[in-house]
Parts: C-alpha cells; sequence; structure tokens
C-alpha cells in the first residue's frame, strides 16, 4: 500500500464553537455582575413601588436603616453624627456619588426622615430611595 505524501489537507477554522463559547462567557459575566451589586448591602424588607428604577451610575453608596432604627453605611454601622462626615468624604472623593437610602419597611418614619435630614446637612444632592418593584404591576 503507497501513501501519497504530496496531496495536503487545508486546515479548517471551526468559527461557530468559538461563537458560542464567546457567548456563554457574556452571559456568564452579565449574571455574575447583577449579583456583584447586591452583595455590597445589607439585606432589609424593602417597601413596594409600581415606578420602582434600578439605578446606574458608577458610584453608590448605599444607606440603609434597620427595622431596629440602626443606620448602616455600606455595611458599617455608624452613629448619627459620623454619617455626616462619611457622606462629605465621598462626595469630597466623587462629586457625582449618589446615596441610595434603603430603609427597612418596618423602620419608623421618624429614623428615615432623621438620615434624609443629615444627608442634605451633609451635601448630598443625588439621593435615591430603594424599593422593590411592586408585584403584578
Amino acid at each position: 500500500m503507497r501513501r501519497d505524501f504530496h496531496i495536503t489537507k487545508e486546515p479548517l477554522v471551526m468559527i461557530i464553537p468559538m461563537i458560542d463559547i464567546m457567548l456563554f462567557l457574556l452571559v456568564f459575566f452579565m449574571i455574575s455582575t447583577i449579583y456583584m451589586v447586591q452583595t455590597n448591602t445589607v439585606q432589609v424588607a424593602l417597601p413596594q413601588a409600581a415606578a420602582a428604577k434600578m439605578e446606574t451610575r458608577p458610584n453608590i453608596v448605599s444607606i440603609t436603616v434597620t427595622d431596629h432604627g440602626d443606620v448602616l453605611f455600606d455595611k458599617d454601622a455608624v452613629p448619627n453624627d459620623g454619617i455626616a462626615q462619611k457622606i462629605q468624604d465621598a462626595i469630597a472623593a466623587d462629586e457625582d456619588t449618589v446615596f441610595v437610602l434603603r430603609g427597612d419597611k418596618q423602620a419608623s418614619y421618624e429614623s428615615i426622615v432623621g438620615v434624609l435630614d443629615l444627608m442634605k446637612r451633609a451635601g448630598a444632592r443625588h439621593v435615591s430611595m430603594a424599593t422593590e418593584t411592586a408585584r403584578g404591576q
């Protein structure tokens, strides 16, 4: 049996499997970034609102009021007079910092308004209230 070594095949580039892999990586990173945004906050039961919208600015600082009235600045328990200083430090680092006030639905209205007042006196210009999307609307 003789072999003809002069016949060579051109290599084929299979592009379909590469596209599949790239789409899989894209979906993986999209889903993982969704969960990374929520992990830097303390879990509280947020009230529902029909017009809830997710904030998409890059520098977001969460201020959480728990059901017991404790105030947390990015998961750190801070006394009320220390929050003003932390807000001023965040504004000094970036003027477009967005502060998201996350109040537990069992928290008293007085404690949430007190935190809003502290934020206003500290110079916060971009303040959002965190809510959950209302079901059925």
